[in-house]
């Protein structure tokens, strides 16, 4: 069953001793918007209090031992947005990539940026690099954070740049397996999430890692993003190890 409520518990803090955890979490970071509504708040101020989910979000990915988390930060959609909003947004990841740099390379963790990171000022692209740059060897947890990132782009994109090799003799049509366009994907070494899960009720991917999702576990909870604590973290986790995972095989095979 894809759509899940939550049940946490003081349960779902022992679960590195319960079986095998997800070692790539996705997440869908929905509701700060509507969490600024029902609080009567500006679309920032939502905005800015997802920053600290983020924060909490890293932290239990790190006590639970997670090898891989990957932030749907901003959509390719994102762009539609009034230009005020963002405005708000991308000044906002400008100040948390400054100041949350030199904290996330403390740590031990490795920061990486998927999508057309192209579509952002020259600025913010070199903090993009200063960020990657300074963390590259870092290897206690890969945070992958998808900027200006939507999968049917990355999807297209993959199939040009196939075509120009075929067109270029560099490859044939019948060397175009499912592995091989996996390659062609923004970020072929990060492994396909085992589980992704999105806040506040709704239960869809938006245009989020369609190839790369094809076998992860879909957990759907109601929590806006900006109430997403580690407890809310670890309660996904325990219904991820509750579920069998068997890859379109029968049950015993």
């Amino acid at each position: 069953m894809a759509c899940s409520s939550l049940d946490i518990s003081a349960e779902c803090l022992k679960l590195s001793q319960r079986k095998e955890l997800p070692k790539h979490v996705a997440i869908i970071m929905d509701g700060n918007s509507r969490w600024a509504k029902a609080k009567g708040m500006p679309r920032i101020a939502g905005h800015r209090e997802g920053a600290q989910s983020v924060k909490r979000c890293i932290k239990a990915a790190i006590h639970n031992n997670i090898e891989w988390l990957t932030l749907y930060t901003f959509s390719s959609e994102n762009w539609r947005r009034t230009p005020e909003e963002v405005s708000d947004l991308t000044s906002l990841l400008k100040y948390y990539l400054k100041y949350e740099a030199r904290q996330l390379h403390k740590e031990g963790i490795r920061v990486r940026i998927i999508g057309e990171i192209d579509r952002f000022d020259r600025k913010l692209q070199d903090e993009f690099s200063a960020i990657e740059q300074l963390t590259k060897k870092n290897n206690r947890l890969t945070l992958t954070l998808a900027l200006s990132y939507g999968s049917r782009g990355e999807i297209v994109r993959a199939a040009q740049r196939i075509a120009e090799d075929i067109q270029q003799g560099n490859l044939t049509i019948d060397q175009v397996t499912e592995n091989v366009f996996a390659k062609y994907l923004f970020a072929p070494d990060i492994p396909d999430p085992d589980m992704i899960l999105r806040t506040s009720g709704e239960c869809r991917l938006s245009n989020f890692l369609l190839w790369q999702s094809a076998y992860a576990e879909l957990i759907f909870v109601d929590t806006l993003w900006p109430d997403f604590t580690e407890n809310h973290f670890n309660a996904a986790l325990e219904t991820y190890v509750r579920r069998e995972r068997r890859f379109g095989a029968r049950p015993g095979l």
